[in-house]
């Protein structure tokens, strides 16, 4: 009999889900929307009649899954305890023990952290394929990031390993970040940072920019500006990837990765974002990592199911 995985990655608009093979192929993508309502006490029982249902038409039950991966955008322990998922309106909250309890028998519940698991996806499936540990950075309206070694999330003793885009990168800084702290790389290198960047920059710049004349305009608008050879969309660029190259020069002095990988949305700007990101972090990094592959994340927005299988396969 062959073995099936779910890989279920909870957002606070929908609910991915994929049906897997031991093979790794995925067989069916689908969504639910994220009903938060009532502290999210929906979110986990809607998924599984909707997995019910979806193997079903496969004519699979779940006595056929091997077991179920989750990714929750919030701090996991090691337990499958979230501790605090504001987003999903959950507190402190056992979802292995709750799924277990919804799946009578199911043989794994394995959960995670989603920018975690999507790295572990990106391993598995994806950018970082043939490499056994990994640091991803997630750029888009924040900045997330994931850390694998040897083939293992690594949550960190509170859930919170990964939260690099709370990394102090500017000690100077007045403006204040999201998280209340001042000097966050996500003040920078987020879709919204580069925006700030730049709307810092053109105030203290001479240089003519079409920037001048979008009366709003965004992160997509400055890789497309750079990549013209504007060159004062190409210095905010180069500003941005001098503090992300920073800040993985810090984490390859403290994991020394085999491979980082660049996600989120920003990723799609693509050789513009990744040069000065890679310049930089090669002139900070401690030279026995200072070689270390900087790579594109390749899997999108499924990376969190896909890592989420691989939980379930031990990958």
């Amino acid at each position: 009999m062959r073995s099936y995985a779910i890989g279920m990655d909870i957002g606070g608009t929908t609910v991915k889900l994929g049906l897997f093979d031991q093979d790794a192929h995925l067989l069916d993508r689908w969504e639910i929307p994220t009903h938060t309502q009532d502290n999210g006490n929906y979110i986990l029982p809607e998924a599984v009649d909707s997995i019910r249902d979806r193997l079903a038409q496969h004519g699979l039950d779940s006595n056929q899954l091997a077991g179920i991966g989750v990714g929750v955008p919030g701090p996991v322990d090691e337990t499958g305890i979230v501790n605090k998922c504001v987003n999903l309106g959950w507190d402190v909250f056992n979802v292995k023990a709750e799924l277990e309890r919804l799946l009578p028998g199911i043989p794994r519940v394995a959960v995670g952290n989603d920018a975690n698991v999507a790295t572990l996806g990106e391993l598995w499936q994806g950018g970082g394929r043939g490499y056994a540990s990994a640091v991803m950075l997630t750029l888009g309206t924040g900045v997330g990031g994931g850390v694998v070694i040897g083939s293992k999330i690594l949550p960190g003793a509170n859930g919170a390993a990964g939260e690099v885009g709370h990394m102090t990168v500017e000690p100077e800084e007045n403006a204040p970040c999201t998280c209340g702290k001042r000097g966050c790389l996500e003040q920078y290198a987020s879709a919204n940072g580069i925006v700030f960047l730049a709307k810092r920059m053109l105030t203290q710049s001479q240089l003519p920019s079409p920037l001048r004349d979008i009366s709003s305009f965004s992160a997509k608008d400055i890789c497309d500006l750079a990549r013209d050879e504007d060159e004062l969309s190409k210095l905010i660029l180069d500003r941005c990837g001098r503090y992300l190259g920073l800040a993985m020069s810090y984490i390859a002095c403290t994991l020394d990765p085999q491979v980082f990988l660049i996600g989120g949305g920003m990723s799609k700007a693509g050789a513009v974002l990744l040069q000065p990101i890679e310049r930089h972090y090669r002139k900070f990094a401690f030279h026995p990592s200072a070689h270390t592959p900087i790579v594109l994340a390749e899997l999108g927005n499924d990376a969190g199911i896909y890592g989420c299988a691989a939980m379930v396969f031990d990958q």
